[in-house]
């Protein structure tokens, strides 16, 4: 099993570079005699898209989309319905990648060379004693250094984008008010309950003999017996040992028909016995605590926190749109344009 895995992992890796490495005639920039021999070398391959000129070759997206099937897929069979999200994923990564590759270059954009060694030497331990690695290891590490350069850079990339002025204190009270459900904590209940265990492959008689219990320890409970003592007695909750004392539950914690049954006890009631999947339940609902909304003062640095991220991913996801808005891309099967984006979408 762990050769397989090995294998499987590797095949991956060999998929991640071969998906990646850039098609040699990726450096063409815009119109020129340049342009022109490039169209002649790649006249007889087959091309899948071309983006502001620069080419998508239909062995590049097959490389990528059946990486991106292992990845995705692993354990299974890809769905039907979901072979053309898959092939519009893959479409948009491979644009986006020359897209973000130009914008590096117009930035003038390098590798942590330090960095990508470093993960160059993790890839050699982690593959040391596999046979398939160094088999391959000459020929998939200048692919994979490449790989990792432009990782890098494109890491670097977005650090910069996203390297903004911090919000003022005013920016983050307004984040604040306008996201209340960000800062308020949910309703919580507070509950006892005593468990009476049924397997759910038990016949409908078991249901009900622990239905009739359920019943008797109510009865006995509302005529003045301990619920703590009856539920150290009878129940198979984790609860038992502190007499049935659930603590404090918020809102969403348990299965919604459950949560619908208490939502309409009253407070102090030992309510009707509930059949549930795990047996059969009697409940007390001790406390009942509205949603609050957290003053600003507690939360205001995990506002801060939120505003930011949120500008620095629309700062990120802004670039991409206004680059895409501004490239020529087409799309192509078989040679034959199917259409032209404008915005990837």
């Amino acid at each position: 099993m762990a050769i397989r895995l090995q294998t499987h992992v590797l095949a991956v890796l060999v998929g991640l570079v071969l998906s990646y490495a850039p098609s040699p005639y990726a450096q063409q920039t815009g119109p020129s005699q340049a342009d022109a021999k490039a169209a002649s070398q790649v006249a007889n391959v087959q091309l899948f898209a071309t983006v502001n000129g620069k080419p998508i070759t239909q062995n590049e997206f097959h490389s990528a989309y059946a990486t991106y099937l292992r990845q995705k897929f692993y354990h299974g069979q890809v769905p039907q319905d979901q072979l053309d999200q898959a092939r519009k994923d893959v479409t948009d990564q491979l644009v986006n990648r020359i897209l973000y590759q130009e914008e590096i270059e117009r930035r003038g954009v390098t590798a942590d060379a330090e960095d990508v060694e470093k993960r160059i030497s993790m890839y050699e331990q982690r593959y040391a004693t596999s046979p398939a690695w160094q088999k391959n290891r000459e020929s998939l590490l200048p692919g994979l250094r490449e790989q990792l350069g432009q990782q890098s850079k494109q890491a670097r990339l977005e650090q910069s984008v996203k390297r903004l002025p911090e919000p003022t204190n005013d920016e983050v009270k307004a984040f604040y008010l306008s996201k209340p459900e960000l800062f308020t904590e949910p309703a919580k209940l507070r509950l006892h309950t005593i468990l009476l265990a049924v397997d759910p492959s038990s016949p409908r008689a078991a249901w009900d003999a622990a239905l009739r219990e359920g019943q008797a320890i109510v009865k006995r409970i509302r005529g003045g017996s301990s619920f703590a003592e009856q539920a150290r007695l009878f129940s198979k909750d984790p609860s038992a040992d502190n007499g049935g004392d659930l603590g404090y539950l918020h809102q969403g914690m348990m299965p919604d028909s459950l949560q619908s049954k208490i939502d309409s006890f009253k407070l102090g009631e030992v309510a009707d016995p509930i059949e549930m999947l795990q047996g059969i339940g009697v409940f007390r609902l001790d406390e009942r605590i509205q949603p609050k909304l957290q003053p600003f003062e507690n939360v205001a640095g995990r506002a801060r926190d939120l505003l930011s991220r949120d500008r620095q991913d629309k700062a990120w996801s802004d670039l991409l749109a206004k680059l895409r808005a501004e490239a020529k891309i087409v799309l192509l099967d078989n040679g034959a344009a199917q259409g032209e984006a404008k915005t990837g979408k």
